[in-house]
């Protein structure tokens, strides 16, 4: 399909970092904003694009359309061996590395649109893995936005952190409580993990604080979260930025499920889903769900302790155990087998539906950020087990400040094996009694409130709305080749006075 220069909507090109937990939110975005009238580019590696083209059969630069708008596919080569899935698995080789080749072939793409399609770009998104994108934009003079692909309260966390606003932990005090204005008080081990001295994972704090630095260079902050949920903390980010520059969407899975579009689906690994027929055959409020998120790894002998849990507290469960390779030195999971008869082993589940089934009643959680959503906004409760990074902090706002959860780790600095009886006490809490009624109610409060954010004239869909209207400010036809000016007076930059 070809667009005529006269018809040509304003063209906004998304570019992901290749991974899993990156991909589905800004394919979510995407289908979004193609929906509501944009011609959308959707550019990630090739190594990752492969996948994506034999599990959704995508073919690459072909426009298609998505409600008033167009989608299509666009992948460049990340300049690694085809074979070289170590260096692509090791955050410290492939950070740099891709930073080098995709500054350089970003730009190419846009002026291959620009000069060759006669397609010119509008704006930039990224999400904060590649947060050169924002570099890019700003040496083509192109306005350009991020998703943050985690909570507000932990966007706030990081520009604190950054900025030195307040005390955080530090090595030779590493106990120091953090409070941040519009936070809980969060505790040494309940900030996002990474900004911790203790860290082994700086890399990830690096890369995660290379997108806080260059926030000044973008007009809009998208954040996969919606207002009521956290009120406190995004009004307070609001008033170090102008106006409109923090934008709640979410819960983007929320909305972008009411589109229809095959082909956008970031999964990699989608094994045929034979499990919505067997939670139809379970009583309703029956079933445990257990999911560890396609990176954090939880060891064997802890598995054991959580599957005896689960025995001990008499609960079915349908539990995802990945069977692809996991990487040097961590084999795949294994159930004891006096555990398999008490429920049902995937490989692979559709998280949204199985959340959303009624005979699903909690949620087993490493507490990812798009995990966390995809609970709290499907009214389940949760057993929070997370490990690291932003996972700590999304458990505490589970646990104590949303209330539709309860803790079963500190996260991975605690390190300890938390028994079987331990799994099985707060596994009783969350599914019989008083507290599993309460949990219960909060949860379903908060579904409401996710609803409402998303649906016409809600919170998500008026910053949407206004979003998409600021894109589309000035006619893509008039701006200045050359120098890319397309949303000069619409576009404010994010302050950088804080």
């Amino acid at each position: 399909m070809e667009l005529q220069s006269s018809s040509l909507p304003p063209h906004v090109i998304l570019v992901s970092f290749p991974g899993q937990g990156h991909v589905n939110p800004l394919l979510r975005l995407a289908k979004l904003l193609a929906s509501k009238g944009l011609l959308i580019t959707f550019v990630t590696t090739e190594a990752w694009g492969k996948k994506m083209k034999i599990i959704n059969k995508i073919q690459e630069r072909i426009l298609k359309p998505v409600g008033k708008g167009y989608l299509r596919f666009d992948f460049f080569d990340d300049g690694l061996p085809e074979d070289d899935d170590a260096s692509r698995a090791d955050i410290t080789i492939l950070r740099p590395h891709l930073e080098l080749v995709g500054k350089r072939e970003i730009k190419n793409l846009v002026k291959r649109y620009e000069e060759v399609m006669k397609q010119p770009v509008t704006c930039l998104i990224n999400n904060p893995f590649v947060s050169w994108v924002c570099d890019v934009a700003e040496d083509l003079q192109i306005p350009c936005a991020v998703l943050w692909v985690q909570s507000c309260a932990c966007l706030a966390s990081y520009y604190y952190y950054h900025h030195e606003l307040v005390q955080f932990p530090t090595e030779t005090e590493p106990e120091i409580d953090v409070q941040i204005p519009g936070l809980p008080l969060l505790k040494h081990d309940e900030i996002p993990s990474f900004i911790h001295p203790s860290t082994p994972y700086t890399a990830l704090r690096e890369v995660i604080l290379d997108q806080i630095k260059r926030l000044h260079k973008t007009f809009s902050v998208l954040i996969d979260t919606f207002d009521s949920l956290e009120k406190d903390i995004i009004d307070h980010m609001s008033n170090l930025s102008p106006p409109g520059a923090i934008r709640p969407l979410g819960p983007l899975y929320k909305i972008a499920k009411t589109l229809t579009c095959d082909d956008t689906k970031g999964n990699i690994s989608e094994p045929k889903d034979d499990c919505m027929e067997w939670l139809d055959s379970q009583p309703d409020s029956s079933v445990v769900y257990i999911s560890f998120g396609t990176v954090a790894y939880v060891k064997q002998e802890q598995i054991d302790e959580i599957a005896f849990g689960v025995l001990n507290a008499d609960v079915s469960f349908l539990w995802v155990i990945r069977q692809q390779e996991l990487g040097f030195n961590k084999k795949r999971h294994v159930l004891p087998e006096e555990v398999k008869a008490k429920g049902k082993i995937v490989e692979w589940c559709s998280q949204e539906k199985v959340l959303a089934h009624p005979s699903v009643v909690c949620f087993v959680t490493h507490c990812g950020w798009n995990s966390t959503m995809e609970a709290v906004s499907s009214g389940v409760p949760t057993v929070c087990f997370p490990q690291w990074g932003d996972q700590v902090t999304d458990a505490v706002y589970m646990a104590e400040v949303l209330k539709t959860g309860v803790r079963l780790s500190r996260g991975e600095a605690e390190d300890r094996v938390v028994p079987r009886e331990e799994v099985a006490e707060k596994l009783r809490k969350v599914t019989k009694g008083e507290k599993a009624i309460e949990l219960k109610k909060n949860a379903l409060k908060w579904k409401e409130e996710a609803e409402a954010a998303v649906s016409h004239g809600g919170s998500s869909d008026r910053n949407l709305d206004e979003f998409v209207q600021k894109l589309g400010a000035k006619p893509v036809a008039k701006r200045n080749a050359s120098h890319n000016h397309v949303l000069t007076e619409s576009i404010t930059n994010f302050s950088t006075s804080h």
